[in-house]
């Protein structure tokens, strides 16, 4: 009973056995295959980015340009790719090292100026929020870039990235399925190797981490890099579904990936937290966001309700955790 309760997700588990229970009981569409491959749609998409930035929030740092960075990565893409008339997968892999390069660029920052990764971070947002809108209009002349649905490795591309799956006669997102490998390997890296080890340790307290061997720059650096990554295989998918993108996209996403991780069990001070509860966290967003819409309730009601999920994850991952400590 005692591991059951230090477990970080316990409180959004149950959070998420209540909310599926509400739905359940008061949106009758809600209970249909189809809808629940809609809101795994939805899980999977968010909880692709707040697995990233809730390991980034076990080794003790935050990513506020997380959201405008999936854009940024599409919109590279498509840049590469149709301006210089490219294969869509060399834009593609053009695109991942601008990805790298962001991850590189913030977690440089943090570890070499001791300056809150919640400042360079707020910082990078600012500038690639700009970029986006400013390069996008110097090359395309509007706020959107032009289709590239006729090029060469698209067909391909999208059955990687934006593709369906039909179970039973429901039409599932092939993102579902790259959001529970991606959950899978990232508690194996947590709990099965070195590197999970040192998330830990420099989440828990760098200074004692780096004092008994742990990389501590490079672990971040590192985990910014996943951010990284997980922005530019989101905004693959966001550009392979739509063929097109909006130079505008993503900005507040970031808060929303923050959100799912903390209610999944993420401590904001670090050291504790797991890819399943991030997983957790990101399905109950789903759940939440569908289930309203579902039960006919005025949209306006999502922000509350999940503003409540994250208050009551805050508090009851706050008594879990002096539970831990009075009886450890």
């Amino acid at each position: 009973m005692d591991q059951l309760i230090r477990r970080p997700e316990l409180a959004s588990l149950v959070g998420a056995i209540i909310i599926f229970t509400l739905f359940m009981a008061v949106a009758p569409p809600f209970r249909s295959f189809d809808a629940f491959a809609t809101v795994l749609y939805a899980s999977s998409t968010m909880g692709i980015m707040a697995l990233a930035v809730g390991m980034l929030m076990i080794g003790a740092e935050f990513d506020l340009s997380s959201g405008v960075a999936v854009t940024t990565c599409a919109l590279a893409a498509t840049m590469f790719a149709y301006n210089l008339h490219l294969n869509v997968w060399v834009g593609a892999l053009l695109a991942m090292g601008v990805a790298v390069g962001v991850g590189v660029f913030n977690g440089w920052l943090v570890t070499r100026t001791g300056i809150p990764s919640f400042l360079i971070t707020l910082s990078a947002f600012l500038m690639l929020q700009g970029a986006n809108l400013a390069v996008t209009k110097l090359v395309t002349n509007q706020v959107a870039t032009p289709s590239i649905r006729d090029m060469e490795g698209f067909s391909s591309a999208k059955k990687v990235f934006a593709s369906q799956v039909t179970i039973g006669g429901t039409a599932v997102e092939i993102t579902v399925f790259w959001w529970l490998l991606f959950v899978l390997v990232a508690s194996l890296v947590l709990y099965k190797t070195r590197f999970g080890n040192w998330i830990f340790a420099v989440g828990g307290d760098d200074k004692a981490a780096g004092a008994v061997g742990v990389p501590v720059a490079r672990t971040k650096i590192l985990l910014f890099i996943g951010v990284g990554l997980a922005a530019w295989f989101v905004g693959m998918h966001n550009l392979f579904a739509f063929d097109s993108i909006q130079a505008g996209q993503g900005v507040g996403n970031e808060f929303l990936y923050i959100i799912a991780a903390v209610i999944g069990g993420c401590a904001l001070t670090g050291g504790r937290g797991t890819a399943i509860g991030t997983a957790i966290g990101a399905l109950i967003f789903g759940m939440t966001n569908q289930g309203i819409v579902y039960a006919g309730w005025n949209p306006d009601w999502f922000k509350f309700f999940l503003g409540a999920m994250l208050l009551f994850a805050v508090i009851a991952n706050k008594s879990f955790a002096s539970y831990s400590e009075k009886h450890s």
